[in-house]
């Protein structure tokens, strides 16, 4: 006769059995643990009532399209933030990325007269080298002279933003937005991947999930992965365990660099014209998704799930307010709330669990 397997007792079994005082504090703190999920979906519950168009097919994908634009730079401020720091440089990197993606791809050039089309990857390769480069700079910065990442960052948020504004000078270009890039370069970007009840839905979204997805392995699958988490989790357990921290920092945000980078490469062609405002405050919605999504600031826990589902619940509650007719302007206030918020809620867990 087989022996009986026990059962595990489920959640609810378990709340069951505490007693009345354990049972309210429980579920006080699975509401404040999950306090944004439920502000968020009560919100796009009103949104919905209000303007039933909110979760059209043709809005679904428009959301799902935005999602897509900004998840490679969520992904590389995800990394970023599991090792316990940040990157306000990422913004700035997205707008170089797309001026010199756009700058190499002009059917007219001013920045540089008498220079043909590039071809794709040529801009490509060149944009994730300088993502890399950038990124390297920032790394070895915090590795080696153990400066405070909001200090690195900083510093080359202002300097990106600096040459920025250089190159947008070169030529006859006069610190111009550019536009007019190739067809070739616009169609491979935006082309028409296939159409769902009339809307398009463009390349980039495939290649954002494709990066989406090499991030998962990075992250998961490799040693570099393991030892970005053990280093975030605690920088000394993760030296006195054999861990090359400064090689792991260093390379951390040169894999962020390049991700800023390919968010500029879409951006150029997908908004289809650069400026010195490109990638402006970027890495607000990338900070505010990724703590959405668990990434936590205390660092060593996130999952790229994680920040694919904090961009989409940010876009979803981005769209539902312009439903709404919002003061643009109010879009900044909504974002530092659900920052602060957010963070509140990540720190409260990180408490309890301690």
């Amino acid at each position: 006769m087989s022996e009986l397997k026990t059962k595990k007792p489920s959640k609810l079994d378990a709340l069951k059995a505490m007693s009345p005082k354990d049972r309210s504090r429980a579920i006080v703190d699975t509401l404040m643990n999950n306090a944004m999920f439920i502000i968020i979906a009560i919100a796009v519950v009103f949104i919905a009532i209000k303007k039933p168009l909110f979760l059209s097919p043709a809005s679904i994908i428009n959301i799902i399209n935005l999602t897509a634009a900004k998840l490679p730079i969520a992904l590389g401020v995800g990394g970023c933030i599991i090792l316990a720091g940040t990157d306000i440089s990422a913004g700035r990197q997205v707008g170089l990325a797309a001026c010199i993606a756009a700058g190499l791809q002009l059917t007219t050039n001013k920045l540089f007269p008498g220079l043909a089309v590039m071809p794709i990857w040529v801009a490509l390769l060149a944009v994730l080298v300088i993502g890399a480069v950038i990124g390297f700079v920032n790394g070895f910065c915090m590795a080696k002279f153990k400066l405070h990442p909001f200090i690195v960052t900083l510093s080359t948020q202002l300097i990106v933003y600096g040459l920025v504004l250089m190159f947008l000078q070169f030529g006859t270009n006069s610190g111009q937005t550019l536009s007019g890039m190739s067809k070739e370069y616009r169609d491979f970007v935006v082309g028409e991947l296939f159409v769902i009840d009339g809307t398009a839905v463009p390349r980039y979204v495939l290649y954002s999930f494709i990066i989406a997805f090499v991030v998962w392995v990075i992250w998961n699958k490799t040693t570099f992965g393991k030892n970005m988490y053990a280093v975030g989790s605690n920088e000394d357990a993760a030296n006195v365990s054999g861990v090359n921290v400064t090689k792991t920092i260093i390379m951390v945000f040169m894999m962020a660099g390049m991700l800023y980078s390919l968010t500029g490469f879409f951006d150029a062609a997908r908004i289809a014209s650069v400026n010195a405002t490109t990638g402006l405050n970027y890495e607000a919605d990338a900070i505010a998704a990724c703590v959405i999504g668990g990434i936590s600031f205390v660092g060593g826990i996130g999952k790229v799930s994680g920040a694919i589902i904090g961009v989409l619940l940010l876009q979803l509650i981005f769209v539902g307010l312009n439903f709404l007719s919002v003061d643009a302007n109010l879009l900044y206030i909504v974002k530092g709330l659900i920052i602060l918020v957010a963070c509140a809620i990540d720190m409260r867990k990180y408490l309890v669990r301690k």
